[in-house]
């Protein structure tokens, strides 16, 4: 194998979120009385956490309310993580695959940790040894931040570990972190914009990634 660790995005890589993420939005949009958001608009946000998500939704808010908003959205979302978020099709299949050839598996997100668990542990228990969410102390993606810690917690060096994302902000963590960086054109970016990101590969389905991590 070429590497010896794979290290997965969440939302829009190894789960379809945006349906659960889209109704926790537009249940703090109307704790405050403001107009929803379409699956399309908060798909644009998605990436760098809840914060960066509401302020993109909220560019002309003040810090202030955007805290508001922040604090009527997190609990909504944890309580309904898992409502209608599933993993995508040919994802369990070639987790299954990697791990039985030997490579070590961990999921890493700036979805926070409190949502990142109980996704990890309800499709993942068993294929995937390490799940880091949002969380004081690491600092999100695209800070490598998150790779060192998984690398080192896996006990892999940091140059065998592929990282797979969906977006711009994965590009640039792999680009950051000095690793190899598979993008996915299934996820919340178009091919386009990956490409923009600056990604060098680009997959279109979850097979495919088994070949890059043969090599």
């Amino acid at each position: 194998m070429k590497y010896d660790a794979v290290l997965f995005d969440m939302d829009g890589t190894v789960v379809d979120s945006l349906a659960d993420i889209t109704d926790a939005v537009n249940h703090a949009m109307r704790c405050f009385g403001l107009a929803e958001r379409t699956p399309e608009q908060v798909r644009a946000h998605l990436g760098n956490g809840a914060r960066r998500l509401l302020a993109g939704l909220l560019p002309d808010a003040a810090e202030a309310f955007l805290e508001e908003v922040l604090a009527c959205y997190l609990p909504y979302y944890a309580e309904h993580t898992g409502d209608r978020t599933r993993p995508y099709d040919g994802i369990l299949p070639l987790m299954e695959k990697l791990k039985a050839a030997g490579v070590r598996l961990a999921i890493l997100s700036n979805k926070p940790d409190a949502a990142v668990q109980p996704l990890a542990e309800t499709y993942f228990a068993g294929l995937v040894e390490l799940a880091v969410g949002e969380r004081a102390g690491v600092r999100r993606k695209p800070e490598p931040d998150m790779i060192d810690a998984a690398a080192s917690a896996l006990g892999v060096d940091r140059g065998r570990c592929l990282y797979v994302g969906d977006s711009e902000v994965d590009v640039a963590t792999a680009e950051n972190a000095g690793i190899d960086c598979a993008a996915v054109s299934w996820g919340y970016r178009s091919r386009e914009e990956l490409l923009r990101a600056g990604a060098k590969t680009i997959v279109d389905r979850p097979e495919e990634l088994l070949r890059c991590v043969e090599g």
